[in-house]
Formats: structure tokens, sequence, C-alpha cells
């Protein structure tokens, strides 16, 4: 079975809303659910072996099934979120990952030789990662602590302003082209994230936020769950001018699962063909190679193709990408390897 490493999930979200309802997450995890996405269970069986596990701080439900009579629609930014209570979730999650630790259901990985320990061992590899830094202080005294807690992966914002920048809108169609890019202190975020090591992922930024990271950093481009907006046309998608950059930088895009992101009519409907992924992986991969295209699924945070389901369901993806002509070296790269080289020249690890 071909090994998964995910650019992206929101399984501690999941945990953590279902915690707060009286479920145990720890043993949601372990022991599985017919909820969501990921467990262990459907982990294991699907071959997923680890993946970019995020700490996302929600502002309610996003009513993108609002639309015209084309299907058209425009969602506007949530409003930002105050910092304290936003800390406060925060850090129930990574709480949360940690007890999963614990118990022995995933390892919390900080580099490479933990990614690759976990899976030697047969333990989902988890990499913390944060979408959206409104727990984050602008003078990132937050940062460290995190960091020192295992954080090895942000992004400035989720589809809403933080300080540190502004996101995207839900929006079809259009362009990522929405509004302004990173603040002042979001420039100070990139370049302490590049110095300590951290990951910045580009996936809900504006694209005048794309352009200011990538002339500020000194790693590769990392937008780690986005698809072709030559295709679907959604805000939250990449140009080709922004997708070359990734391959100019020597990075990667993380092919979303989000049936919104995937269909050229950008309909919420479960019944998206393998078909539509297979197009978008095949023009990701002629824009910006073999080397830089790999999975972000979104798991736990979007509605996916039901011929997958859920993580028990991804060797049906794999077994199309092998029918539309990949061959193990190639799906070896954009169903793993790709994450594990862009991550270690994020982490400042020899290559």
């Amino acid at each position: 079975m071909q090994a998964v490493f995910d650019g992206h999930n929101d399984v501690l979200f999941r945990l953590w809303n279902n915690a707060a309802k009286g479920a145990d997450p720890v043993a949601e995890f372990i022991e599985g659910t017919r909820q969501g996405h990921i467990d262990m269970p459907r982990a294991r069986k699907g071959g997923l072996a680890g993946g970019l596990c995020a700490i996302y701080i929600t502002s309610g439900s996003i009513r993108d099934d609002v639309r015209d009579a084309n299907g058209h629609y425009a969602v506007p930014l949530s409003a930002p979120l105050e910092r304290s209570p936003s800390l406060d979730v925060a850090l129930d999650m990574a709480a949360i990952a940690f007890r999963i630790e614990r118990a022995g259901g995933w390892k919390i990985c900080r580099n490479s030789t933990d990614i690759e320990a976990a899976e030697a061992a047969g333990k989902f590899a988890a990499v913390l990662h944060m979408e959206g830094c409104e727990a984050i202080d602008a003078d990132l005294a937050a940062l460290d602590v995190f960091y020192a807690a295992g954080l090895r992966s942000l992004g400035p914002v989720w589809s809403r302003n933080t300080i540190f920048g502004h996101g995207v809108p839900f929006a079809f169609p259009s362009r990522p082209d929405t509004g302004p890019g990173l603040t002042e202190a979001g420039k100070r975020l990139v370049k302490a994230c590049n110095r300590m090591g951290i990951a910045i992922d580009l996936a809900h930024i504006t694209e005048q936020g794309f352009w200011d990271v990538a002339r500020l950093s000194e790693k590769p481009l990392i937008v780690s769950h986005s698809n072709a907006h030559a295709i679907t046309p959604i805000s939250r998608n990449l140009t080709d001018k922004q997708l070359d950059a990734v391959r100019e930088s020597n990075g990667l895009v993380g092919l979303n699962f989000a049936v919104t992101m995937l269909r050229e009519d950008g309909a919420k409907r479960a019944d998206t063909p393998l078909s539509d992924m297979i197009r978008h992986i095949d023009y990701l991969v002629e824009r910006v190679g073999i080397d830089g295209v790999a999975m972000g699924s979104d798991f736990d945070g979007a509605t996916i193709p039901a011929e997958i389901g859920d993580a028990a369901g991804l060797p049906r993806l794999v077994a199309a990408m092998r029918d539309a002509g990949y061959g193990d070296a190639e799906l070896a790269k954009i169903c793993r390897d790709n994450w594990l080289r862009v991550l270690r020249s994020a982490w400042h690890e020899a290559a």
C-alpha cells in the first residue's frame, strides 16, 4: 500500500469540538468513530502515515451554500478574533494532541527523523500546524512557546484577517487578489519563522500576501491545500503566476480534496468524480513539476468526494492516479516524499 503523508487536516478541531459536547477525544481518535475523516483505524486502513494537524480557531459556520442561479457566491470575510480566547482554544487543541501521544495514538514530530521513526513504528506521524495565528501576539512571545511545544508549521491567516495579514474570502468565481497582504507584524513573523525553522503555509492568504512572503522568505513557498485556479476559479486556488513562483522556489502545492475547489462549477457536491482530482494533479504537475505536488486533503475540514469518503479511501485515489499513468516513483513523491523534502528545507535539515 502506498504510504501517504498529508499536508493538512482538521482532526484536532473535530476532536476539540466533540470534546466540548462531552466526547473523549483520545478514545475517539484511537478507537475510531463514524464521524469525520481521520482516526487511527481508518488512517491505518488507508495508508495515511501522518500529516500536518491544524490548530484552527473557528469563526462559526461558513455559508458557502448561499448561491445565485448560476451557482456563484461570495461570503464576506469573518470578523477578526480576539487573542485571549483564541489562545485558550489553541492550548486546548495542543493539549488534545499531547494526550493522544501519551496514550500511544500518534507521535508528535518535530523533524523528519521523528516522522520516519514514527512511520517505522507504525504510528501516525503528527506535525503541529497553526492555521491562522490569532493565538500569537505581535511580539511573537507565544511563538517561542508553541515552537518549544512542537509547532513546526503555520499559516499567518485563515480566511479572515489577523494582525499578521489578510485572508481570502470564500468566493466563486473569484481571483485570490482580494485585498492587502502582510502587515509589518506579518513581515516580522515570516522572518522569525525562517530563523526558527517553522514552515510558512500560504493556503488562505491573499495573492498580495503570497507575493509579500515570496519576497521576504528564504525558504520554498508552501501552499498546503489549494488547487489550480485555471480549472476551478475559486479565490482559494492558485493562479498560473503563483504556481510558477512555487516552482521557481522549489516549493510545494498540496492537492485539496474539497469538492468546491475541484469542480469547474464550484459546487458543493460529494458525487464529484475522482477524475476531477486527477485533472488538478495533472495540471499542477505540468505547472509546478513532479517534485512540487503533494497531498493536502483538508480531511475533517471540508466536503470531499464520496468515492474517497475518509482516510480509509485513500487507496482509491492512489489507484486512480496509477490508472492515469503515474508510476511508483511518481506516486511516492506526490503521496509522501515531496512533503518530507520541503519540510526538511523549512526546518533547516540537511537534504
